[in-house]
């Protein structure tokens, strides 16, 4: 069983940043692809960013493209987002999402295990 906890959500102004974390533990870390999702209210769970186990190989939403970077340290077992130049519309729950191996294209299947999630407000 793997667990994971994301934190450092909260209220921003546009233009501003945030950067979350998400722990994992249970599972050996460095083997597996992360992800990070989001869901905001009336709304899907939406892809966001992506990284291999390795953290060589990203991949993000083109609505995220350029200003989010998702990150890993592998001794730490945590894996990061820092969020810049935020939106509106980046308000959602950040959820990160623990992968089934060593990489992951972004697909909700191809993750095992999921995050209770983080609150990101944007306000305009």
């Amino acid at each position: 069983q793997v667990q994971l906890v994301e934190s450092g959500g909260g209220l921003v102004q546009a233009g501003g940043s945030l950067r979350l974390s998400c722990a994992a533990s249970g599972r050996t870390f460095s083997r597996y692809a992360m992800g990070w999702f989001r869901q905001a209210p009336g709304k899907e769970r939406e892809f966001v960013a992506t990284i291999s186990s390795s953290g060589i190989v990203t991949y993000y939403a083109d609505s995220v493209k350029g200003r989010f970077t998702i990150s890993r340290d592998n001794a730490k077992n945590t894996v990061y987002l820092q969020m810049n130049s935020l939106k509106p519309e980046d308000t959602a729950v950040y959820l990160c999402a623990f992968g089934t191996t060593t990489w992951a294209s972004g697909g909700p299947y191809e993750y095992a295990y999921w995050g209770q999630g983080t609150q990101v407000t944007v306000s305009s």
